[in-house]
C-alpha cells in the first residue's frame, strides 16, 4: 500500500506548513495537536481516534497553554518585583547618603545657598613715628556691590553708580543685569561717597563695611611703610615685614537669605567680632624723613644721577631715623607707581662702596696692631692691582711718603693698596666677616640684597688690592652703615632697625650688637675721619658749631667690558663726632658723571635737620 500524505503543502524538510506528516500506515497529525500513532486491534484492522480522545488532546493543549501563561505571568511579576526592589534599594542608598554618609556636605551646600556670610574686617594697626605722629592708619569705608535680583530699575542703578563713583557705564550695566545675587562695583569707597549713593535709595545697591589705609603725611616714607592689598594684607615695606602684628583677625556675620536674595528678618544670624591689629611705633622721625626725601631728590637732580638714597641712624642703638630712595612713589596712587621706585634701595640694592670702604680697611690694620694713624707708607704714583695699574684721582706723577691719616685725608687709592697688602689676604677675609659684610645686616625689612663678597679661596692676585679701595666687592648701603656704626660706636656694631615699640612696650635690640674692632682702633679711625672733614676731601661737609667725622667715596660702576667712565656711584658717610654720637648719615648717588662732592650737599641738609630734631648740643670747645 502506498504511503499517504496530508493534503497540506510541505516545505523542503518534509514538515507541513500546517502540521506534520510521517511515513507508514495510519500516521497523521491534526494541526495544533501532538503527533499520534495508530494501533491495530485484535482483528487486524486499523483503529481510528475516537471523539473522546480528541477532547482529551484539546484538554491537554489547553492545560499546556495555561501552564505557559502561568510561567509568563510569573516571569513578568518577577521582573516587576525585581525592579521595585532595585528602586527601593537605590532609594534607601540615596537616603543613607543624604542623611548619613554625606549629610554634613549637603548641609554645607544648602547653607551656602541659604546663608550669606559677610566679612567683618579687622582694623589694621596704626603706625607712628618716634614722636607719636601718625604715619599710617586705617579708616572705615565701604565696598559697594549690587544684588541684580533686587534691582527694579537698572537705569537708575547704573546712573547713580556712574555719577558718584565714576565707574564705566557699560561694565556697570552688565554687572547690574548679571544672573547672580552679588557683584562688586567698587572697593574701599569713602564713607561720604557711599552716603551719597545710599541717599538715592536705589533697590539692589548694597554696601559692605571695610577699612582702608590713609597717610596723613602723603607719600612720606612710602618705601619704608609699604602698602597693603585689597584684602588688607601687607605686600611691601614694613606693612609686609610686620604683617602678622598689624593685620589682626577678621570676623564675620552670617545671615539667612530669602529666595530673592534679600535677608530674612528674624532669620538665622551669627556674628564673630573682628580682632584689631597691633599698633607699632617706629624709630623714624617724620621731620628728618621729610628733610631727607627733599634733600635726596635735589641731590639726584643736581648731580644728574639716575637714583639716590639716604639713610640716617643713631649709631649707638641702630635706630633708623630716616630712610629713602629717589625716585619714589605715592602709595595712594599705585596705578602710576613703578616697581623699582617702590624699592628702598639702601636695603635692596648692592654697590661697590668706593672710598667710604677705606675707613673699614684702616680699622683692620689698626686693630691688628700693625699700623696706626701715623704709620708711614712710601706711595708711588702707580700701583698694580693684579695686572691693572691704579693711580690716584689727582694724577700725581711722583712718589711720596704718606701716613695712614694722610692716605685717608687724600683718599689715596695707591696708598690703600699698600695698606691692604700689609694686612694680607687671610686677615682681610677674616675682618670682612667681623664687619658682617655679606651676611646681612639683620634689619627688620624684607628684600635685603646679599651682595657679592668673594670667599677667601676665590681671591686672585688683584682681589685684596682692589677691595682695599672699595672695588671688587658689592654690598648694600645698609651693611656699610652697620659696619660704620662700629667705627662711631667704639667698635660695637649696632643692628639697624625700624621698630621701636609695639603695644606700648619698648623692643630691645641691644643683644644684636656685635664687636668688629677694639674701641681703641675705632677711636683712631674716628680721629682720621675728622681730619677728612676738617681739611681733606670732605671739607665741604663741615657744619658750624659741630665736629663732623666723615669719608667721601666715588666708585666707577662696572658694566659690559669693565668699569664705565662717567658712570659713578658718589657717596658720603658722616656723623656728629661727639662722645656719644646720635646721628649718622649715609648718602649715595648712583649713575652720575660727578664725584663725591655732590653727595655732601644732601648730607649737610639732612644732618642739619637731625641736629635740630634730636636737640644735639653744639661743641663746647
Amino acid at each position: 500500500m502506498a504511503d499517504r500524505r496530508t493534503e497540506g503543502r510541505t516545505d523542503r524538510s518534509g514538515q507541513s506548513l500546517y502540521g506534520s506528516s510521517s511515513r507508514g500506515s495510519g500516521a497523521s497529525r491534526t494541526p495544533g495537536t501532538s503527533r499520534s500513532f495508530g494501533a491495530r486491534d485484535t482483528f487486524g484492522k486499523d483503529r481510528q481516534s475516537s471523539p473522546s480522545r480528541a477532547n482529551t488532546s484539546r484538554d491537554r493543549a489547553s492545560e499546556r497553554f495555561e501552564r505557559e501563561a502561568d510561567r509568563t505571568f510569573l516571569s513578568r511579576r518577577t521582573v516587576v518585583l525585581g525592579l521595585m526592589g532595585l528602586l527601593a534599594t537605590l532609594t534607601t542608598g540615596k537616603l543613607a547618603e543624604l542623611q548619613l554618609i554625606n549629610a554634613e556636605q549637603y548641609r554645607r551646600e544648602a547653607n551656602i545657598r541659604r546663608l550669606a556670610s559677610q566679612t567683618l574686617f579687622s582694623k589694621r594697626g596704626t603706625i607712628y613715628d618716634r614722636n607719636g605722629n601718625v604715619l599710617v592708619s586705617s579708616v572705615e569705608c565701604k565696598n559697594v556691590y549690587v544684588n541684580p535680583k533686587l534691582i527694579t530699575d537698572v537705569d537708575a542703578a547704573v546712573n547713580v553708580l556712574v555719577d558718584v563713583l565714576g565707574v564705566d557705564a557699560q561694565e556697570t550695566r552688565e554687572l547690574c543685569e548679571a544672573d547672580t545675587t552679588f557683584c562688586y562695583i567698587a572697593h574701599q569707597v569713602d564713607q561720604e561717597d557711599a552716603d551719597k549713593i545710599a541717599d538715592h535709595k536705589v533697590d539692589g545697591i548694597e554696601f559692605e563695611q571695610t577699612t582702608k589705609r590713609i597717610y596723613p603725611y602723603g607719600p612720606v616714607a612710602s618705601q619704608v611703610l609699604g602698602v597693603v592689598n585689597r584684602d588688607g594684607e601687607g605686600v611691601s615695606g614694613l606693612e609686609l615685614y610686620y604683617d602678622e602684628l598689624l593685620r589682626g583677625t577678621d570676623g564675620s556675620i552670617v545671615r539667612e537669605r530669602a529666595r530673592d536674595g534679600g535677608f530674612i528678618a528674624g532669620g538665622a544670624y551669627e556674628k564673630k567680632p573682628a580682632t584689631d591689629g597691633i599698633d607699632l611705633v617706629l624709630s623714624l622721625d617724620v621731620n628728618i624723613q621729610m628733610a631727607a626725601e627733599e634733600a635726596i631728590a635735589k641731590g639726584v637732580a643736581d648731580a644728574g644721577a639716575k637714583y639716590g638714597s639716604a639713610i640716617v641712624c643713631d649709631p649707638t642703638t641702630g635706630e633708623i631715623l630716616a630712610a629713602c630712595s629717589y625716585p619714589t612713589y605715592d602709595q595712594s596712587d599705585l596705578s602710576n607707581a613703578r616697581t623699582e621706585d617702590m624699592n628702598l634701595r639702601v636695603v635692596t640694592d648692592a654697590y661697590e662702596p668706593g672710598s667710604v670702604f677705606k675707613t673699614l680697611v684702616a680699622g683692620m690694620g689698626i686693630d691688628l696692631g700693625i699700623m696706626n694713624p701715623d704709620t708711614i707708607f712710601y706711595v708711588p704714583p702707580t700701583v698694580l692691582a693684579g695686572d691693572d695699574p691704579v693711580r690716584d684721582v689727582d694724577k700725581r706723577d711722583y712718589a711720596m711718603d704718606m701716613t695712614l691719616r694722610e692716605i685717608l685725608r687724600r683718599s689715596s687709592n695707591t696708598g690703600m693698596i699698600l695698606v691692604g697688602e700689609k694686612i694680607g689676604a687671610d686677615e682681610f677675609a677674616s675682618y670682612l666677616k667681623k664687619y658682617g659684610l655679606g651676611t646681612g645686616s639683620g634689619i627688620d625689612f624684607s628684600g635685603e640684597s646679599p651682595g657679592i663678597i668673594k670667599k677667601r679661596e676665590e681671591y686672585d692676585g688683584a682681589s685684596v688690592a682692589s677691595m682695599s679701595f672699595g672695588q671688587s666687592i658689592a654690598v648694600s648701603p645698609i651693611e656699610i652703615l652697620r659696619a660704620e656704626t662700629g667705627i662711631a660706636n667704639g667698635g660695637m656694631m649696632s643692628a639697624p632697625h625700624f621698630l621701636k615699640s609695639k603695644q606700648g612696650e619698648e623692643v630691645d635690640w641691644s643683644h644684636k650688637q656685635e664687636r668688629c674692632i677694639s674701641a681703641e682702633a675705632a677711636d683712631q679711625v674716628v680721629s682720621m675721619m675728622k681730619t677728612v672733614v676738617a681739611e681733606g676731601t670732605g671739607s665741604s661737609a663741615q657744619i658750624e658749631g659741630y665736629t663732623i667725622a666723615g669719608k667721601t667715596g666715588t666708585a666707577e660702576r662696572a658694566g659690559a667690558g669693565g668699569y664705565q667712565s662717567g658712570n659713578n656711584m658718589a657717596s658720603f658717610i658722616g656723623f656728629v663726632a661727639q662722645e656719644t654720637p646720635k646721628a649718622m648719615t649715609y648718602i649715595t648717588l648712583d649713575g652720575t658723571a660727578n664725584m663725591s662732592g655732590f653727595a655732601i650737599a644732601p648730607f649737610k641738609t639732612i644732618m642739619a635737620s637731625a641736629i635740630k630734631e634730636l636737640g644735639i648740643a653744639r661743641d663746647t670747645a
